[in-house]
């Protein structure tokens, strides 16, 4: 008997409750409620994930640099480019993240190499002479420079690890090795870094560099991170836009810039500012673009600070979607016609694969759009020095392999109808 009054082998003396349990379990279990299935494998998942971002966060701490607070806080609030709690640019930026991010689906197939990169051979006595020009660079990949100018040299966003990331086990890793280490790099007066993203400042080669005899100029707030990582404060300058330093004998200018900085998580939080260079010699002037988009700022660098013997113009790992953070070859040709720039060499191309297009495009773009305008162009192999003044036509060192022109892909940032015609 049952606590019902009846007994508990008759079907009609069975509660409600345990008939159903007992017709499920006559049910295959592969035919319940997947939907359980499915959270308890989402859940797992998570577990996971919130694991790796926790072991990222411990691997990568110190490489994520520290923000500013104090002093250094105060004078960036103070910037005609500080509002409403960070660095904001002239212009809006109107770039579609969510189609930028699904832009992998459409990439090519050669964003990266299939085999070594041909690299020159980089002598370090070869630095014991000075250039007979008067003006010599040398391309360590991507956005690295040593800009060798009347007696003097410029360090320009040197990145020697061997990836572009906080952590040393993930994120996009380079192409070939270090060119020359950092030990027999002839001592530089300067050494200039244009904002924080991994691939412009390097954790660990700043760490291998903070005991270096040397003038570390940068945009305003990024010195948080260089002290925090042992650059003594005294060998730091930081510069709002226009501002500029005399560097024994050269005068150092952080010009406008269209872009964004951060190194957390989050997509540029616009904590410290972003900046190019121009470096001024007695008789020789070059122009570093650092990363931007095309922008009216431009034009008035050239009208203040050119002509410029040289230009090193960031011009590749660009998309459409994000044309208001990086020119693009096309555009890249244009800022050199509008800061009054004599000989281009792109920049922030050729060692890491930071967006979706073929690992050479840049370089045939850049050389396509220059032809068009009358422009001199210069593409160096990684490693080679070239004096741009009076330079014979180099040849060319990277594979012929397809890729999107600009009729098929167009890089056109925002808000630039005013320079349509400008410098044509």
């Amino acid at each position: 008997m049952d606590l019902f009054g009846g007994r508990l082998d008759s079907p009609a003396a069975v509660p409600q409750e345990l008939a159903v349990e007992s017709i499920a379990e006559s049910v295959p279990r592969a035919r319940r409620k997947p939907w359980r299935r499915v959270l308890r494998v989402t859940g797992w998942i998570c577990a996971l994930l919130a694991v790796a971002g926790m072991a990222a966060l411990a691997s990568g701490w110190r490489a994520f640099g520290r923000r500013p607070v104090g002093a250094r806080k105060a004078r960036m609030e103070r910037s005609p480019q500080w509002q409403n709690g960070r660095f904001v640019n002239p212009e809006p930026m109107e770039n579609d993240m969510l189609r930028a991010i699904l832009g992998i689906v459409r990439a090519s197939k050669l964003t990266s190499p299939a085999g070594p990169v041909p690299t020159a051979v980089v002598d370090p006595k070869q630095f014991q002479t000075a250039p007979a020009t008067g003006l010599r660079v040398t391309w360590f990949g991507h956005s690295s420079f040593l800009i060798e100018i009347e007696g003097h040299r410029v360090l320009v966003d040197p990145h020697w690890s061997p990836r572009s990331s906080p952590m040393t086990w993930s994120g996009p890793k380079r192409w070939y090795g270090p060119l020359i280490a950092l030990g027999d790099l002839p001592p530089p007066d300067a050494v200039v870094i244009s904002h924080d993203h991994y691939d412009h400042l390097d954790y660990r080669t700043m760490v291998a560099m903070k005991e270096w005899n040397t003038t570390f100029v940068v945009p305003l707030g990024v010195g948080s991170h260089l002290e925090y990582w042992g650059v003594p404060s005294s060998h730091i300058v930081e510069l709002d836009w226009w501002e500029r330093v005399a560097v024994r004998g050269l005068e150092i200018v952080a010009t406008p810039a269209r872009h964004i900085s951060g190194r957390t998580f989050g997509i540029g939080d616009a904590g410290t500012l972003w900046a190019g260079f121009a470096i001024l010699g007695g008789e020789h002037r070059a122009y570093y673009s650092g990363d931007t988009g095309l922008f009216p700022g431009i034009k008035e660098i050239g009208d203040k600070l050119g002509p410029f013997d040289v230009t090193l113009i960031e011009a590749g790992e660009y998309g459409r979607w994000w044309s208001d953070w990086h020119l693009g070859p096309e555009q890249a040709v244009r800022a050199h016609q509008l800061v009054r720039g004599n000989v281009l060499i792109p920049a922030h191309w050729g060692m890491f694969t930071l967006a979706y297009h073929a690992w050479t495009e840049p370089a045939d773009r850049v050389l396509a759009a220059a032809a068009k305008a009358g422009v001199t162009a210069a593409v160096p192999m990684p490693g080679q020095s070239i004096e741009p003044l009076g330079l014979p036509p180099l040849p060319q060192w990277w594979p012929k392999l397809p890729g999107k022109n600009a009729e098929e892909d167009p890089i056109v940032s925002s808000h630039t109808e005013a320079l349509a015609g400008e410098r044509q």
